[in-house]
């Protein structure tokens, strides 16, 4: 009880602290207008008597890694209702886009003590399952003096950031691992890290990724053919797409693109950037027109019915929609998976390689370091380490198409290899509520027999 009121006069003086940022952020870039109430503990009030299971997803990746694994928890736990959190503006902007009609989504609360009893007091939880990480001293401190079991689903803790920074101040955070009840981690790598801040061996699982199960198997998708009508792409055009950039790629992008349109047999080449963070929309544009090229935005194109116009054919797509993505991985050449060429750790590869996609990232991928190292021994990425390796193989698979088809069928069939994890880790949490897992797809949960 005393270290929750010292962490709340932490918390105080470091919101404090960063409320100048906040205010910028809030002025320039629309962040944090909204919420502010969930944030504070005021999360939706349940007046329901059915059991609730609380999901907090942070952000948008966390949001879509989750689609599978509430499909299958609502088809086993019929008699449950499930809340959906998120931390920030874009999850769940994503989390409302999917579930707001069926679901309850809010903001999750902000770790100060009264905040949180004030959200768990709303909800009345039986059960909370955290996507990836998100553990906080005081969350877990009152579900544990509430008897509200924590579990963490598709568990990673990250090698740049996340885990040097656990292990500085282990004695402070292993009492918050410890009243884990159950971690299911994407991979053994982070199960032994979450060994050492102080989880329970016996309470850590490992039963993969759940991003694999979210990836759609398909050689097309839906709204891809009205994505294609909007381009205007038709052959010999050819697209080639760099999905969730990060701050100094997008240059190195439009460079090697306009040396590889003055390449004979290359000219119609187009790209589409589609920047990983929303804030960078303008951000990206205003660097597409500085370097001379015309720039069409989808967020227009999408609102106008004829498509793009016969002068815009060879403009440059800034994709600066949310949910689209996949649309513009179906139609692509080819992929390069952005965040990895400046080290930011990459992004999710995983889609555009469920797709069978010829995909290429940069050297810094260690947010998904057990993809890429499955990918790479499947024959089903590339790794480019700076700016000319990117234009020599993005050239050679362009012009060479039976290599791209090989590199991403052996991409689909490693991504194919690896799925399951939802519907184990559906059975772990099942047992751990007290119920016999499902035994099938449309079968569900029951109670379990007492031996």
């Amino acid at each position: 009880m005393v270290l929750s009121l010292l962490l709340d006069l932490f918390y105080a003086l470091l919101l404090l602290a960063a409320a100048p940022w906040i205010l910028y952020r809030l002025i320039r870039q629309g962040r944090y207008r909204t919420g502010w109430r969930e944030r504070l503990g005021g999360a939706p009030i349940r007046h329901s008597s059915q059991p609730c299971l609380w999901l907090h997803a942070v952000s948008v990746g966390e949001v879509n890694a989750a689609v599978a694994l509430i499909a299958q928890l609502e088809a086993a736990l019929p008699h449950f209702e499930i809340v959906i959190s998120s931390t920030t503006d874009t999850g769940l902007a994503r989390a409302r886009q999917l579930y707001g009609r069926t679901h309850r989504v809010f903001y999750f609360p902000l770790d100060f003590s009264w905040a949180v009893r004030r959200a768990f007091d709303r909800l009345r939880p039986q059960l909370c399952v955290l996507l990836e990480l998100e553990v906080w001293h005081n969350f877990t401190a009152l579900a544990r003096r509430r008897g509200v079991p924590v579990v963490v689903v598709n568990g990673r803790i990250s090698t740049a950031k996340g885990f040097p920074r656990y292990r500085r101040f282990a004695p402070l955070v292993r009492p918050m691992f410890r009243r884990l009840a159950l971690v299911l981690a994407q991979d053994e790598t982070y199960a032994q890290r979450f060994r050492l801040l102080g989880v329970p061996p016996d309470r850590i699982q490992v039963p993969g990724s759940l991003k694999y199960d979210t990836a759609e198997l398909a050689d097309q998708i839906a709204g891809s053919d009205e994505l294609a009508r909007q381009l205007a792409l038709a052959p010999p055009d050819c697209l080639w797409v760099a999905g969730s950039t990060g701050p100094g790629e997008e240059d190195v992008l439009l460079t090697a693109w306009h040396t590889l349109r003055t390449r004979p047999g290359l000219e119609t080449l187009r790209l589409a950037l589609v920047p990983r963070k929303p804030e960078r929309f303008d951000e990206v544009a205003r660097l597409i027109e500085s370097r001379g090229h015309r720039l069409v935005r989808y967020s227009t194109l999408k609102a106008a019915p004829a498509g793009l116009s016969d002068a815009d054919h060879q403009a440059v797509i800034l994709g600066d929609t949310l949910g689209d993505l996949r649309k513009f991985y179906s139609l692509a050449r080819l992929v390069f998976v952005g965040r990895s060429l400046v080290p930011l750790g990459g992004s999710d590869m995983i889609e555009a390689a469920a797709l069978a996609k010829p995909v290429l990232v940069g050297p810094h991928t260690q947010n998904f370091a057990e993809t890429v190292q499955a990918l790479l021994a499947g024959g089903g990425i590339e790794v480019v380490s700076n700016a000319r390796q990117l234009l020599d193989r993005t050239e050679y698979l362009l012009r060479n198409p039976a290599a791209a088809r090989q590199l991403g069928q052996n991409a689909r069939l490693v991504i194919a290899q690896r799925q399951g994890a939802t519907a184990r880790c559906v059975q772990a949490i099942t047992r751990l509520l007290g119920y016999q897992p499902p035994l099938g797809p449309h079968a569900i949960a029951t109670p379990a027999l007492l031996t």
